[in-house]
């Protein structure tokens, strides 16, 4: 399978690296790895649509310059790089997210995970936040979605925490197949992944817990979905934008009578923590 690759260069590098990865993804790049300049970003050759790659608006925004070169390359050895660019993740001293050839630690909580392909660094942020929140609640017993699952780490962090069931759910094939494999080999077996997108809410019950780490616009579009899904006294995890987005995220979450609870942030990025009334 053959690859397109862009060698991005980003300034100034944060938030906008992070930026790119989120809305490169959206097109249909599938690798990040971290470069000194930037980021190098890999699309299949059959996927890649030079209008779409052209619309993405961190390209042209006025607020930070990129610049990038595109090569045509051979399949790359995506979990071999992963390797060598992927850190465990550190949440306030109580949970380490690692890989199965990083050291196992005495954490409160630990999580090993292993992504079916390259996986950057661009959302450790709003992995933090999210991991964070969960940390500090009570989730025995409960009901838990987690919308655009990715490899499963805040569905397994739920379901460590006690939860009843955990129910998740992504659009690519992928993310939901990874999320069964890292279940596996985190030894926690009530999570049941799905494919799909807030039309698998239809016909689903409720539930006392929904997270989702996505991106705003989907955030936003899909609220009505998560709003039905949550009972009355639940709770709605929000994160995977920025803190200038808050107030467009509280202004529709107020639509479906949510409350804010909480809200924290973390290198620009921020979450929410709501409760339905």
């Amino acid at each position: 399978m053959e690859y397109i690759e862009f060698k991005f260069a980003v300034s100034p590098m944060q938030p906008w690296k992070d930026v790119l990865e989120s809305e490169l993804g959206e097109v249909g790049f599938e690798s990040f790895i971290d470069s000194e300049e930037g980021v190098n970003a890999y699309i299949q050759t059959e996927l890649f649509n030079e209008k779409e790659f052209n619309e993405i608006s961190v390209l042209s925004n006025g607020l930070c310059e990129i610049s990038y070169t595109k090569n045509h390359v051979k399949p790359h050895n995506w979990n071999e790089e992963w390797e060598k660019n992927f850190s465990p993740i550190n949440v306030d001293g109580r949970c380490v997210i690692r890989a199965p050839f990083h050291e196992k630690t005495s954490t409160e909580y630990e999580i090993v995970i292993e992504p079916k392909m390259s996986f950057g660094t661009g959302h450790h942020e709003t992995t933090h936040l999210m991991v964070s929140y969960l940390l500090d609640m009570d989730i025995q017993d409960k009901t838990v979605m987690d919308m655009g699952c990715g490899t499963g780490i805040l569905a397994i962090m739920a379901a460590k925490k006690g939860a009843k069931r955990v129910d998740a759910v992504d659009i690519d094939d992928w993310a939901f197949e990874n999320t069964d494999e890292n279940s596996e080999r985190n030894n926690v077996h009530n999570i049941y992944a799905s494919k799909g997108d807030a039309s698998f809410l239809e016909k689903e019950n409720v539930y006392d817990l929904f997270i989702a780490n996505i991106n705003r616009n989907i955030l936003i579009n899909d609220m009505s979905k998560y709003a039905m899904s949550i009972k009355k006294g639940g709770e709605l995890l929000l994160s995977g934008f920025y803190e200038s987005d808050i107030d467009f995220l509280l202004e529709e979450t107020q639509k479906y009578n949510f409350e804010l609870i909480e809200k924290r942030e973390k290198n620009s990025w921020a979450s929410l923590k709501l409760m339905k009334n």
